[in-house]
């Protein structure tokens, strides 16, 4: 996680020379790096509905930034299941070099270039007239901004139920293949060609054999029945603790034969080659599915996961013009500043921040840092009041990063 500080002065001659001070001060001391974030002109509206926008815009922060998380996340659950090139596709302003260090999981590399390249479109920050026309009222732009990340919510979870459902059928079938001969399917091990079909008189049972007692079956099948095929007995798999075995008898000694076979601990078990078949077939059907469902739907996390965290800063933005009218006023004067801390220091730098502009507003309490997002529960929106205008963007991609 890396941690942006976005802050707003007025722009009168007093916070500048501020700013110039801090941005000495933090060089000097490596309290952190900053940057200019151009903020384009916006049409500000009246002060009731800039009042009602800014309280629209604190709740969409929240709200986005949770989409986000989950986004994020459920690209993680999904991403890990593979061994794909994962940093295919992956960046929306281009590749990023410099992680050529000791082998890392494939989830972990393509989420250390993302982080790069989201870091850098903070750092880089250019308002998409395109996407969010700054023709438009504060109002609209929210409107916009609020629909596009309820899409992608909706969507997510659709995507995700889907993606869920196929993989806990799959799943459901392979677990029916684990676990010992006594109880799995048998689908994949007995073949058409090992069964007696289509007899009016024969038949094929499949006898469970404990594996110390190998020999005893060698010695009784035959016997358990007068009407059992002579030398029908083959051993079609083996394990540590058992293996199975056909055998070949007619129809109407099935019955004595599995009374005899259960008195010396032999399991017959039933099988149904038909439904065998139908099994297997339908674990290829969802084997396929979830590979094609995994391949789109990797490709729609990795885009709309980028695309809320741009709507995202976009809202921080807005949030930032929206607060500067409310307490510099009119006309539209301010300045942003981009500000990373440096973990260590983010305490000094804080400090330095007040002391620089508390008389902006001395009632200011003491600041502090905005709390981390943590999912689920997702961010309230409450936000540390500062003598100057200030938002934390924390980007966070992973818990265990």
């Amino acid at each position: 996680m890396t941690e942006f500080w976005l802050i707003s002065v007025p722009l009168d001659k007093a916070s500048s020379q501020s700013l110039e001070k801090l941005k000495r001060a933090a060089a000097k001391a490596s309290l952190g790096s900053s940057v200019r974030f151009h903020i384009p002109e916006l049409k500000v509206g009246t002060l009731d509905v800039l009042l009602g926008v800014a309280d629209d815009l604190s709740r969409l922060d929240s709200y986005a930034e949770c989409v986000m998380q989950k986004t994020s996340q459920c690209m993680a659950e999904v991403m890990e299941q593979s061994n794909d090139k994962l940093l295919e596709n992956a960046l929306a302003n281009g590749e990023h070099k410099g992680y050529r260090k000791a082998p890392q999981s494939p989830l972990k590399v393509y989420f250390q270039a993302l982080w790069v390249d989201l870091a850098t479109y903070v750092t880089k920050f250019q308002w998409d007239r395109a996407k969010y026309p700054t023709a438009l009222s504060l109002k609209s732009l929210t409107e916009i901004i609020t629909k596009q990340v309820s899409q992608v919510e909706t969507e997510l979870k659709s995507r995700s139920a889907a993606y869920s459902s196929v993989k806990a059928s799959l799943q459901g079938l392979e677990q029916r293949s684990e676990g010992n001969l006594q109880t799995r399917t048998l689908t994949g091990i007995v073949k058409k060609e090992d069964l007696v079909l289509n007899s009016e008189y024969l038949t094929t049972l499949l006898v469970v054999v404990p594996r110390a007692s190998d020999k005893l079956w060698e010695n009784t099948y035959e016997s358990m029945s007068q009407f059992v095929v002579p030398r029908s007995s083959r051993k079609l798999l083996e394990e540590a603790d058992a293996g199975i075995f056909t055998v070949t008898l007619f129809k109407n000694a099935v019955r004595e034969f599995k009374a005899k076979a259960n008195k010396h601990k032999f399991t017959v078990r039933e099988f149904n080659l038909e439904e065998a078949e139908q099994q297997r077939q339908e674990m290829s059907r969802l084997s396929l599915d979830k590979k094609e469902l995994y391949g789109t739907f990797v490709r729609w996390l990795k885009v709309n996961f980028r695309e809320v965290f741009v709507a995202w800063i976009h809202i921080k933005a807005l949030r930032v013009f929206a607060e500067s009218v409310l307490r510099y006023g009119l006309p539209v004067s301010f300045q942003t500043l981009l500000l990373q801390p440096e973990k260590k220091h983010m305490k000094r730098l804080r400090e330095e921040l007040h002391s620089l502009f508390t008389h902006l507003d001395p009632t200011a309490a003491a600041s502090k840092s905005d709390m981390d997002l943590d999912i689920p529960g997702c961010n309230t929106g409450q936000q540390e009041y500062y003598s100057y205008i200030c938002y934390s963007i924390s980007i966070k991609l992973l818990d265990s990063s």
